[in-house]
């Protein structure tokens, strides 16, 4: 058992690693001479050890010499054995073989490699090559001819086997070759080998036919592009280029890349000098290519009109480009009611009036998909500009007012509506003389979708053809359909005050401050006094302002108002002789009034200490617009001090900080305490004279 224990320790002693103890760097001063990496690599290169290099060997005799193939081949046998898939080492190994001048040898490692690895295509090609550099093309023609029965899809293949007929003079084995090599189908680029092969022998007629079997086997328009310019280069011949290009065109016409085939046609009639035909050309392939695949062509197509077309088709080549740039962002967001704004500009500018009515009515198709005002706004605008453009530039008023019509049938007025749409329709119809239509629409705005803006025009077009009556109807529907807007008992006020109507104005200003739903009571009353003020009826201007301090007495605004009204409502002419006399009535009412909004706002009470600094400021800044008649003295020794304090924020979890306010300190709160203080001084000497012994302890 000891000795196990022991062996234990030992192994915890092993297994323990000592780790050195980091150095400290006392002295962190930079070094007074600085070495670079650069140094440092040199040095270690200066003090590297030269590398071991084994010494030449001569060999002298046959004996030594059959000694060092035997041993060189030993190492390729047991490299090859090692890695038997790795055909770089069958390589080397025979082209070791094939400098040693032994070609059997060469061959027979090249066989074997071909065994392992029948379909790696660098082997044939190195077996080939080395009976090539040996002269021995029959057996090349055979490793060759192997490899592409083995690998028929690999083209460097063929055109190794090719290259090597063709360098030897074989011409017709070389077609041969490129026959059963087209058997298999390739490319598009090996058929154009092939064709070069034969134009390079002149061989023109084979070249063709080659083209012919290419075109019918490869459906694309490459191939049908490159035959027409081999017509053209090889054989100059036009015709049989143009035959070729009709061809293309029917067949591949509306076949995706058909594009490319318009573009080179239509350069192939520009270079022919025919210039009508390659306009034709290109309008042929616009009409039949999609917008979507037609950027090339267009710009092409503009290019073309730039340099042989006149004015007029320069513009409409231009105008295509952009309508196919409108087209594709339409198409990708149909509800991109910007982009169609656009597009029916650009077609406003090419002025073809069924176009223009083709794209409003493609846009105003893409109806907003929720019914939510934010998603409208934009869309409404379509149907705008569709109406005016009937109406201004067509002059086809039917169909102006059907489209009025067919948008306030659209919009869901139950949900949300647009006045700008019922107030357009009714001045298009006033524009038409069609008053009984017009106040049909607005009537059934106000039915349907009542806004300030309907009745606010309705109302203005009835004032307009003088129809008071008619106005005043409006403006009971407009009280019965909002009686909580001040907005509207004041216009109807003034309205009346317009007309002269004046206690018809005071009435309505009387029922609308009894209205307890009114939504600004405040901005109600000032109207009314406002009114008063102009009918110059001071003493009911002072009557209204006691009559809302009654019923918002701790409104700040009203008591600094009323004050600056008795100011200056007494303010007369200076050659009136009672002139001085008044105003100092209006200055003695105007300081009651202040004393009394003082009286509402008192000091003790810590909310109400800004609204009373606030009135002392504006009672300060009164006396000084008095003059010679102000007198500050009644106002400076109520107004307070401004003192920077700070309170604890209070927050649901606690405690959260401190903030700085502005609080005022008044004189009657110092005289309070200071009153406190001697009161508090007093009740301790009383205290201390009835036990002396005690001292300041019990303080």
């Amino acid at each position: 058992m000891g000795s196990d224990k022991d062996a234990d320790d030992l192994t915890r002693k092993n297994k323990k690693i000592n780790l050195p103890k980091p150095t400290r760097v006392k002295n962190k001063t930079p070094n007074p001479i600085q070495i670079t990496a650069e140094q440092i690599l040199r040095e270690a290169r200066e003090q590297q050890e030269p590398e071991f290099r084994p010494p030449k060997q001569k060999i002298a005799d046959l004996d030594e010499h059959a000694e060092y193939l035997l041993q060189e081949r030993k190492k390729f046998e047991d490299r090859i054995r090692r890695a038997r898939q790795n055909i770089s080492e069958w390589i080397k190994y025979a082209t070791w073989e094939d400098k040693q001048k032994d070609l059997l040898g060469a061959r027979s490692v090249f066989e074997r490699a071909v065994d392992v690895d029948y379909k790696n295509s660098t082997l044939w090609i190195k077996y080939a090559e080395m009976e090539m550099k040996n002269g021995k093309k029959d057996y090349a023609r055979n490793v060759l001819d192997r490899a592409v029965q083995y690998l028929p899809r690999v083209n460097q293949l063929w055109y190794k086997y090719v290259h090597m007929e063709e360098m030897i003079g074989n011409v017709a084995g070389a077609r041969q070759i490129y026959e059963r090599w087209m058997s298999w189908m390739p490319e598009q680029e090996d058929w154009l080998a092939f064709v070069k092969f034969e134009v390079r022998y002149n061989e023109v007629e084979r070249a063709r036919a080659i083209f012919e079997r290419y075109v019918q086997f490869h459906h694309g328009v490459e191939g049908w592009i490159r035959y027409a310019k081999f017509e053209v280069k090889i054989g100059g011949d036009v015709l049989r280029a143009r035959n070729v290009f009709e061809r293309a065109v029917e067949m591949l016409a509306d076949d995706e890349g058909s594009e490319k085939l318009f573009v080179a046609f239509a350069e192939f009639e520009e270079q022919c000098k025919n210039v009508d035909r390659a306009r034709c050309v290109y309008k042929f392939g616009l009409d039949h290519v999609p917008k979507t695949r037609a950027e090339d062509l267009y710009k092409k197509f503009v290019c073309f009109e730039k340099r042989y077309g006149d004015r007029e088709g320069i513009e409409d080549a231009i105008v295509g480009t952009r309508r196919f740039e409108y087209e594709d962002e339409v198409r990708k967001n149909p509800l991109n009611y910007d982009s169609w704004f656009d597009y029916v500009r650009l077609e406003e500018s090419a002025g073809n009036r069924e176009r223009i009515r083709e794209v409003y009515e493609r846009a105003i198709a893409n109806v907003p998909l929720a019914n939510e005002k934010r998603y409208w706004n934009r869309y409404i605008y379509l149907w705008i500009n569709y109406a005016l453009y009937e109406e201004l530039d067509t002059r086809d008023v039917e169909r102006a007012r059907e489209v009025y019509r067919e948008c306030l049938n659209l919009i869901p007025h139950k949900k949300f509506s647009f006045a700008k749409i019922w107030i357009l329709a009714a001045k298009f119809e006033i524009r038409q003389l069609n008053l009984t239509a017009a106040r049909s629409i607005l009537g059934n705005a106000i039915g349907k979708a009542p806004k300030l803006k309907i009745f606010k025009n309705y109302i203005e077009i009835e004032l307009q053809l003088g129809n008071i009556d008619r106005c005043r109807t409006l403006y009971h529907k407009y009280l019965l359909w909002n009686m909580q807007s001040f907005y509207a008992w004041i216009t109807y006020a003034e309205f009346e005050k317009s007309l002269g109507e004046t206690e018809r104005a005071r009435y309505l200003f009387e029922l609308a401050i009894s209205q307890q739903d009114l939504d600004n009571h405040d901005e109600m009353w000032k109207a009314y006094i406002d009114f008063e003020l102009s009918e110059f009826e001071f003493d009911r201007a002072r009557k209204l302002y006691e009559r809302q301090l009654d019923w918002m007495e701790q409104h700040l605004e009203v008591w600094i108002r009323y004050a600056k009204f008795e100011a200056e409502a007494l303010a007369k002419d200076d050659d009136d002789a009672g002139f001085r006399e008044e105003k100092k009535q209006g200055i003695k009412r105007a300081r009651r009034v202040f004393e009394r909004a003082l009286d509402y706002f008192p000091a003790s009470e810590h909310d109400k200490k800004e609204g009373r600094s606030r009135l002392l400021e504006e009672w300060l800044n009164m006396e000084a617009s008095f003059g010679n008649l102000g007198d500050f003295s009644l106002v400076q020794p109520m107004l307070p001090k401004k003192l920077r304090r700070r309170r604890q924020i209070e927050t649901e979890d606690g405690s959260a900080g401190y903030e700085e306010y502005i609080d005022y300190m008044f004189p009657e709160e110092s005289e309070k305490t200071n009153l406190k203080i001697l009161e508090a001084a007093y009740q301790w000497m009383k205290k201390r004279k009835l036990s002396p012994g005690e001292g300041y302890a019990d303080f």
